[in-house]
């Protein structure tokens, strides 16, 4: 089971972590810290909003559309 999230770190360089109710049963967990880069959290931001873009869901149709002939030769 796995569990993700980003944390500011607290003014006395300490970090707080409340689980979620799924790992109230468990006794060991394992904890990485990772430098996070801003600038690629704001970069997985953008691609997210791109998935809900209109113009953006519009190339992706125009180009699976452009392959869709192509496709089905393999079959």
């Amino acid at each position: 089971m796995t569990f993700e999230k980003t944390y500011d770190i607290q003014k006395d360089n300490q970090l707080i972590i409340k689980l979620p109710v799924r790992f109230r049963s468990k006794k060991r967990v394992k904890v990485i810290i990772e430098d996070v880069d801003d600038s690629r959290q704001e970069k997985i931001k953008l691609l997210s909003n791109a998935s809900k873009d209109p113009l953006f869901l519009s190339d992706i149709n125009e180009v699976n559309s452009d392959f869709a002939d192509s496709d089905n030769e393999l079959l």
